[in-house]
């Protein structure tokens, strides 16, 4: 009895890391962007403890694999797609794009679409075992909902024009598939030597958060991209 129950441990945190994406989901669709971000990251705190549950407790399977997909890309990839979705449908448009304005917003399901891609490269790819190649998909989510919910008057502003917000989506998607190495935090050991990267990113993360509250968690991302980009050239 104890064997079935631990082994659907893991897949009942992935179901709870889909309810808070879809509950994240309706929040970005509502513009409640800060309610949005919070449940992104409970959805990647569930994402966090299905992988570790699954490694403790030994209970693989190929349904929790295609479940754990599945729910990324509700939380990771349609969620943040909505939020910008919504901050597209708020944004003021020049007069020479008003017909624009009526189909623009829709490019922001490039995150979902992309976000897919580079869910279904992961399952297949074996160089992704201990590091990443492309940007995660919960760090792309987190990004684009603390960029909204941080920075959200100014973007909405007469200053920040929606081709630029198109551009960064572009950027975004290509990142996600790209064949940049990424590290990961998934930690073996404890050792400062193994884990040096991990750990000095994980201490900038945290001064960013205390320091930039909502706009951290952009922050730490992008930090993120040009710590690897830089590692990756130097090996």
């Amino acid at each position: 009895m104890s064997n079935r129950i631990t082994r659907r441990v893991p897949n009942a945190l992935t179901c709870l890391n889909l309810f808070s994406g879809c509950v994240a989901s309706v929040m970005a669709f509502e513009a409640r962007y800060e309610m949005a971000l919070l449940f992104i990251v409970v959805s990647a705190l569930f994402d966090f403890l299905d992988g570790l549950a699954a490694r403790v407790l030994h209970a693989y399977s190929d349904i929790g694999k295609d479940l754990d997909s599945l729910a990324d890309d509700v939380s990771f990839g349609v969620a943040p797609s909505l939020v910008v979705f919504s901050l597209f449908k708020e944004m003021r448009y020049p007069g020479y794009m008003e017909t624009a304005a009526a189909w623009l917003p829709y490019l922001a399901f490039l995150i979902a679409v992309f976000s897919a891609l580079r869910l279904a490269k992961f399952n297949n790819d074996t160089r992704q075992a201990t590091s990443f190649i492309g940007l995660p998909v919960p760090a792309n989510a987190l990004f684009w909902a603390s960029l909204v919910a941080g920075f959200h008057p100014a973007l909405v502003g007469p200053g920040f024009h929606p081709l630029f917000l198109l551009a960064l989506v572009c950027l975004f998607s290509w990142l996600l598939v790209s064949e940049i190495p990424m590290f990961s935090l998934k930690f073996k050991n404890l050792s400062w030597r193994d884990n040096k990267i991990s750990f000095c990113f994980l201490l900038l993360s945290l001064c960013l958060l205390a320091v930039l509250h909502l706009k951290g968690f952009a922050a730490a991302i992008v930090c993120y991209i040009l710590i690897s980009v830089i590692t990756c050239r130097r090996k």
